[in-house]
């Protein structure tokens, strides 16, 4: 029998197959005897981005959360994460729901809880939601009508307060001052309607609803972006360029030349803007699989790191609990202070975009700024697709400290907050880890350039699968 069990960020499996309604009423149910212990009136703001049978499974959603006493917010159409995240907080709901699979492929859809605070849910609440999830099925409720009639469910314009908040909270003059060099790809999207309101000027890509993705899985990473990459290297008045994924909360980057650029170098970014210009301070909360350059720009500012396992969940416990100035993932995910403790790429992009309008330079000048204080480097990725045999083969023979070497590099120590970090001296470092929401065996490498970085990545794919 079928078991849903919650990932690295929520429950996510392929529609029709384990991703069906009976299975969506079954962890609605469970969500909605969690919310009955919070409140003798508990409420729960519910949404979906622009996936094949989003609405139909939020709706089915927000009728189970009514049938059992909860309020619920339903947005009206398509919304991102961070706009569930930012809505549940303004709303004061106890919850929020978003139908989504992030960037997974498009055959995927899935189940994401938030909290109250804007953020996700702990993992001590997700086991609690898990441990409730019922083995039998669970009857329809009423129709959706019904509980509206009832006041149970009320229709909620979360895209209205998300572009409300970013207009308070930037400096729109300064960002509409160079939109005109802003090229944005939505992937078709969730955040596809935000930078058309905010920067009508900015040029557009596949900003249409197409929940398919035209057959291209919604992750903002070099590999899925050949049309704003090739757009920007042949056009010399496009400035930069901003991608984000399926539901908007991962953030894709390109410079003035077309080139891509990290999620670890966005991060170094980020520090700089908001201590420098923004006069910000706090801890720098970031997962393991981060460029070591994080902590070492952080020692010459003063600023005091934590490194968590990989999943944002836990990056966000720190969020809500003390004083953080970024929390940050090595894939895409980024939240900072002065916003909801979620990531969020349209917002984060909005940052980056203001950083350029403030100082006047471009990207590649402000990271040339920043490899004057800690020196240049590059974190490549490998992403390799096992059966289940051979990955659980590799994850134990990393368990059992098999791997003194990869090809001519030597392993000098190994660490193993999540995954496998291999330390090689002076070459940089190796991380195993298998993915959390996919059949994937994921491999980081960080040296001095991209060759090197692939050179270990290469080493590591040869000794572990032959």
């Amino acid at each position: 029998m079928y078991k849903i069990k919650f990932g690295t960020d929520g429950w996510r499996e392929i529609i029709a197959d384990n991703f069906t309604t009976a299975n969506v009423r079954k962890v609605a149910m469970a969500t909605a005897k969690w919310l009955q212990k919070l409140s003798d009136k508990p409420s729960c703001v519910v949404g979906h981005d622009c996936r094949f049978g989003g609405e139909m499974f939020a709706e089915e959603t927000a009728r189970i959360l009514a049938s059992q006493g909860i309020v619920v917010h339903l947005a009206k159409g398509i919304v991102s994460t961070p706009m569930v995240s930012l809505g549940a907080k303004k709303l004061g709901a106890d919850a929020g729901i978003i139908i989504t699979a992030s960037h997974n492929p498009p055959t995927y859809n899935g189940f994401k809880i938030k909290a109250g605070y804007g953020g996700p849910a702990t993992q001590s609440v997700i086991d609690e939601v898990e441990s409730m999830i019922s083995d039998r099925d669970i009857s329809p409720a009423l129709p959706l009508s019904h509980y509206e009639k009832m006041d149970y469910i009320v229709r909620a314009e979360l895209e209205d307060l998300y572009l409300e908040h970013v207009r308070n909270s930037f400096d729109m003059e300064a960002l509409q001052s160079i939109s005109h060099g802003l090229v944005y790809d939505a992937m078709f999207g969730a955040g596809q309607n935000v930078i058309k309101k905010l920067l009508p000027d900015a040029t557009l890509l596949h900003a249409t609803h197409n929940p398919g993705f035209n057959g291209r899985a919604p992750e903002p990473i070099l590999k899925n972006l050949p049309e704003i990459s090739s757009l920007i290297e042949n056009n010399d008045r496009f400035l930069c360029g901003l991608a984000t994924d399926g539901d908007a909360d991962r953030i894709g980057f390109f410079d003035e030349k077309g080139r891509f650029v990290d999620s670890h170098h966005l991060i170094l970014l980020l520090i700089n803007y908001l201590t420098e210009y923004k006069g910000f301070s706090g801890k720098v909360v970031k997962s393991f699989s981060v460029s070591d350059k994080v902590e070492q720009l952080c020692k010459v500012k003063g600023l005091h790191t934590i490194t968590t396992k990989i999943g944002f969940k836990y990056i966000c416990e720190y969020m809500v609990t003390e004083d953080v100035l970024i929390g940050a993932e090595e894939s895409g995910g980024i939240a900072i202070k002065g916003h909801i403790p979620e990531r969020d790429g349209i917002w984060m992009g909005l940052v980056l975009l203001e950083y350029m309008a403030k100082t006047g330079k471009s990207i590649s000048e402000l990271i040339a700024d920043i490899y004057k204080n800690i020196g240049s480097f590059a974190v490549e990725r490998y992403d390799l697709h096992l059966d289940t045999e051979t990955k659980d083969n590799i994850v134990n023979q990393c368990k059992a400290g098999d791997y003194a070497t990869f090809g001519s590099y030597i392993v000098q120590s190994i660490e193993d907050t999540d995954g496998f970090k291999f330390r090689l001296g002076d070459a940089g470092w190796v991380m195993i880890r298998p993915s959390g929401t996919e059949p994937v065996l994921r491999v980081y490498a960080e040296s001095v350039n991209s060759a090197a970085a692939f050179s270990i990545l290469d080493a590591v794919k040869n000794s572990i699968l032959n």
